[in-house]
């Protein structure tokens, strides 16, 4: 058995790069892998130099979900034996939610890379990052339905916030997998590029992400996930929220000039 880690961790031009490294195993989710994206998510939140994460993968698949003979994932479904401890299962093994929930609540953006076949556990955690972005190789399905279960991890609820109820159907009641091309049409990916120029577009984004204002890019982050939460009153109050903290920011009055100077140079590149 292979003593390499999991996630190997690397630092790149700001940008902190984590990839799953079980490619005999198909990139199957396990509790050291969920420790170090852990840490990472905590290093990314903490350290000023690091700008975005970019999270990938090698191999046939980028992840093929749980890793079903993990220990952690066998003991917890031995001890499922109520409802309660079944929902607890959900929400306490491998502290998976928790690191969910710290990258969708750390206010630096976060970048997923599929280059291949994206299912279960690895799409739940994916929906999580800010940015899913895909190669024409990708495919994406939530194979919990076949042996009777829902993706319970951001699976349903985040699919059905992204896509709509429509899709969410398509791929959990009827258990349909689809390419990255059906999941750019229906808004799960934001791009889609061919496999060749994959990494390096994957790459030019992130880099241009580094580029963006750091505070704008935090009270958007927080912005965009209440205003899809409240009403159309209260997400107006938001937007002026976040900009009467941003408008006080020096790099706005400096930003601002150079963006008018921009302007009369012709239109923005």
């Amino acid at each position: 058995m292979s003593d390499e880690p999991h996630l190997l961790v690397r630092e790149e031009d700001g940008i902190i790069i984590c990839t799953m490294n079980r490619p005999a195993k198909l990139n199957a989710l396990t509790t050291d892998l969920f420790e170090r994206l852990g840490a990472a998510v905590l290093r990314l939140r903490d350290e000023p130099h690091l700008k975005v994460m970019l999270l990938n993968s090698t191999g046939r698949y980028f992840s093929s979900g749980i890793d079903q003979f993990d220990k952690v994932t066998q003991q917890n479904d031995a001890g499922g034996d109520t409802a309660t401890a079944i929902r607890e299962m959900h929400r306490l093994q491998r502290n998976m939610q928790y690191i969910l929930d710290e990258m969708e609540h750390v206010e630096k953006p976060i970048v997923v890379a599929h280059h291949a076949m994206c299912m279960g556990g690895g799409l739940e955690l994916s929906l999580s990052c800010d940015f899913r972005l895909a190669s024409e190789n990708a495919a994406y399905a939530f194979p919990e339905g076949k042996f009777g279960s829902l993706p319970a991890s951001n699976g349903v609820s985040r699919l059905t916030r992204y896509c709509g109820a429509h899709w969410a159907r398509w791929m959990i009641m009827a258990n349909k997998p689809i390419d990255a091309m059906r999941a750019l049409q229906i808004g799960l990916v934001h791009e889609v590029w061919p496999e060749d120029i994959f990494e390096h577009e994957v790459m030019e984004f992130c880099r241009h992400l580094t580029r963006q204002n750091p505070e704008q890019m935090g009270a958007a982050k927080i912005a965009i996930e209440l205003c899809e939460e409240v009403g159309r009153d209260s997400a107006r109050h938001v937007e002026r929220m976040a900009n009467s903290a941003l408008f006080l920011n020096p790099d706005y009055a400096a930003g601002r000039v150079e963006y008018l100077k921009g302007i009369g140079s012709g239109p923005p590149k």
